[in-house]
């Protein structure tokens, strides 16, 4: 059962537990970028962000969140866009990742998609959300459901970000906030504290060590034989 003729032996290593943990920690508060998928005035899924805003700042996370408002449709403008630019340096700076949707006939908002549509796997030689973490919320009018968080959940992975456990969705999101657009105290104000404190703990988990987490043997092998073709190529 050790017989693996097809392994490249100088692209393969074993797993180190040392490499695991970082000899230099981070210091500085975790980066939290925060996206919601509303431009209505009142937005209940910015609304939930602003109250998620303000836990992970109780957590001790720094962040940020980027307004949609004038972001072009996705192939509608170039990547030299205002709104483009700013939300690709909101990307690059962040550690982890929330995103907020409603729920539109069945599915995440147009809003939400266009956001995650402009974000590149790849800027140059870097990947901007590879290894970082993720947190996803919906908010629903009426009944819960759970089809918006389950299709953020496929993007995070093919954004190859590391979408945490936890998950929020809130129901009848209407009857949750006050008239001053504060969320009133129920157990879905308590889920949303829940992921918040789990995405917090994830990020300082792996943010130091995220390349560790993400670097893969079929990568290194592809690498190590453009390498070997480059040196074996005739003049």
């Amino acid at each position: 059962m050790h017989d693996t003729p097809n392994i490249n032996d100088a692209a393969f290593r074993n797993s180190d537990p040392g490499l695991l943990t970082s000899k230099t920690p981070s210091t500085h508060k975790p980066r939290i970028l925060i996206l919601y998928g509303s431009l209505r005035k009142r937005s209940f899924s910015r609304l939930i962000s602003e109250e998620a805003a303000r836990v992970l700042t109780h957590f001790g996370a720094e962040t940020r969140t980027f307004n949609p408002t004038g972001l072009p449709l996705p192939d509608d403008a170039d990547a030299n866009h205002d709104k483009v630019h700013e939300l690709m340096d909101l990307v690059t700076w962040c550690e982890g990742m929330v995103w907020s949707s409603p729920e539109r006939h069945g599915a995440m908002t147009a809003v939400m998609k266009a956001q995650i549509d402009w974000i590149p796997l790849s800027l140059g030689s870097v990947r901007p959300t590879q290894g970082k973490t993720l947190a996803v919320m919906q908010v629903n009018g009426g009944s819960q459901s759970f089809n918006t968080v389950n299709q953020l959940r496929v993007l995070g992975r093919w954004m190859r970000l590391l979408t945490i456990p936890n998950q929020s969705s809130t129901p009848k999101v209407f009857l949750e906030f006050d008239d001053n657009d504060r969320m009133i105290p129920s157990s879905n104000y308590n889920r949303m504290v829940d992921v918040m404190e789990e995405l917090v703990k994830f990020t300082l988990l792996t943010r130091d060590i995220k390349d560790h987490l993400v670097d893969r043997y079929s990568e290194r092998n592809e690498t190590a034989q453009e390498l070997m073709d480059r040196v074996n190529k005739r003049s």
